[in-house]
Parts: structure tokens; sequence; C-alpha cells
């Protein structure tokens, strides 16, 4: 007996940028709607609004981060993180020298 309503979940896939701008512009035409793109290629209606979205917001048509702008704060997060880390081994460095000397 199939179990029922369960899916197995989609392998997560990526795609290039130039693949995106081609879908976006597919969806800004009008011939068809964003479900309908979504369907033809094989692709989530939710990822195809996103990349939508996305655009919109490079091109100055709508508020928010743009890409460049996306890429530089997760680089800055990741860079904050490592700092951190390190100050934290410094710490117990430093208190286990101290610790040690006395």
């Amino acid at each position: 007996m199939e179990s029922m309503g369960k899916k197995k979940p989609r392998p997560r896939r990526s795609f290039t940028p130039e693949f995106k701008a081609e879908i976006v512009e597919l969806c800004r035409r009008g011939d068809r709607s964003v479900g309908q793109v979504a369907k033809d290629f094989d692709l989530t209606e939710t990822a195809v609004r996103q990349w939508v979205r996305q655009a919109e917001v490079d091109t100055g048509q709508r508020d928010g981060l743009t890409s460049s702008e996306r890429q530089e704060l997760k680089a800055l997060r990741r860079e904050n993180q490592r700092l951190r880390q390190d100050v934290d081994v410094l710490k117990r460095a430093t208190a286990f020298f101290v610790r040690e000397t006395r």
C-alpha cells in the first residue's frame, strides 16, 4: 500500500544566473503566468516568484537588498562569525595562561 500524500523531497538544484534571467524575462513578457512558466520548466512557483522579485530589486523597481548587497552581507556575516570564534579562542587561551602562571 502506498503512503498517501507523502512525496519525497526534491533534491536541491542550483541554477546559473543566466538561466534565472531567462526565466525572469519569460515572466516579464506576460505571455504566460509565473505558474505556467514554473510548470513548463519543472520549477517551483515560489522560486520563480523569488527570482522575479529579486530582479525587480536589482533593477530598482522594488525596495530591498540587491544581489550584490546580499552577497556582501553574507560574506560579512561569515567573517563576523569567524572573528567571534577567534576572540573566543583567545579568551580561553588567556584564561588558561592566567591559571598556569599563578
